[in-house]
């Protein structure tokens, strides 16, 4: 039970084990108990959490417990293998910001949908950079059939255009988290949105149209409507890991084919009566399409079994210790 003298707070910054939290409109510094050294990784407090704490008027507040979350988005860390980067948590909605020039990337995107659909939020594509594409809609078609549950919307931030159709997930007490590489334009988007220059943007480079990291860490910002922003720092690349309830959303359109294949346990090869086979050579299901959902699971496949293997080899080696 939480402590009379105990605050509720919320994560704002994490940067290793110290952190910031948001609380009647001031920035605390804040660590950690002792306890949570003690406690797995996804149990630390990230970006977003609301957390229990003692307030020091002196120094550093000290965090007590985070507070259930809603959900938790997470990838896995590409510099470490068979490890989780928790990345933020109780995030209404997920806006996967990708510019329309070299940037676009129809395999990237499906990773990201399927990271918000497991984490639990609501996956929307940000087309941005409309201005600079002479043909916006044949990548708003395509990005809309990534998922069905994803929704898409072809911005450009710097003219206002498109900006009001994002309106309808900005309201109070609703917290968006944006994703997407660097140069994609997060930090003009988050600028056109609070109407503010509450982000430092930076130019991109003419050569490849990418641009240079301009959020180093994942950040909380509280706009003046109520709305909770989160940005996050560019990812040219996310790894699936622990993603099958995401993959299995994204791709619900293969998934109910698969149910219609005469045998269960159909692998879509040389079976007869297999939906998957006649979708593919009918054109209902295209073979981009089959072959990205069959990349991605193997990934999360793989992953799983790594993480097996890492698993046993520590178990291993703890015996051999004791031994």
């Amino acid at each position: 039970m939480k402590q009379e003298h105990e605050k509720i707070g919320r994560i704002a910054a994490v940067r290793k084990n110290s952190f910031i939290i948001l609380w009647e409109n001031r920035e605390l510094h804040a660590k950690v108990r002792g306890s949570f050294y003690e406690k797995a990784a996804d149990q630390w407090p990230v970006v977003g959490d609301y957390v229990s704490f003692v307030h020091n008027s002196a120094g550093d507040s000290v965090i007590q417990s985070v507070v259930e979350r809603k959900n938790l988005l997470q990838r896995p860390d590409q510099a470490k293998t068979g490890v989780m980067q928790y990345m933020v948590s109780n995030v209404d909605y997920c806006f996967i910001v990708t510019a329309l020039n070299e940037d676009y990337s129809f395999n990237r995107i499906a990773r990201y949908v399927s990271v918000a659909l497991q984490g639990g939020a609501v996956p929307v594509v940000i087309l941005t950079k409309a201005d600079l594409c002479v043909d916006v809609e044949k990548f708003v078609r395509e990005v809309q059939t990534v998922s069905d549950r994803v929704r898409v919307h072809a911005v450009s931030a710097l003219r206002g255009t498109g900006m009001e159709a994002l309106a309808q997930y900005l309201t109070p007490g609703v917290t968006v988290c944006l994703m997407g590489s660097s140069g994609a334009g997060k930090s003009t988007l988050i600028n056109t949105l609070a109407g503010e220059e509450v982000m430092q943007t930076s130019t991109v480079r003419a050569s490849d149209s990418t641009g240079r990291h301009t959020t180093t860490h994942r950040q909380l910002i509280q706009m003046s409507n109520g709305v909770s922003v989160i940005d996050t720092p560019g990812m040219r690349e996310i790894g699936m890991a622990r993603a099958e309830e995401g993959i299995d959303h994204t791709f619900s359109d293969i998934l109910e084919l698969e149910s219609r294949c005469k045998f269960r346990n159909c692998r879509h090869a040389s079976e007869p009566s297999c939906a998957v086979k006649e979708a593919l050579a009918d054109g209902t299901l295209s073979a981009k399409r089959w072959n990205l959902y069959l990349s991605l699971t193997a990934e999360n496949s793989d992953y799983a079994k790594k993480k097996k293997a890492i698993s046993k080899l520590a178990k291993a080696y703890k015996s051999e210790k004791k031994g």
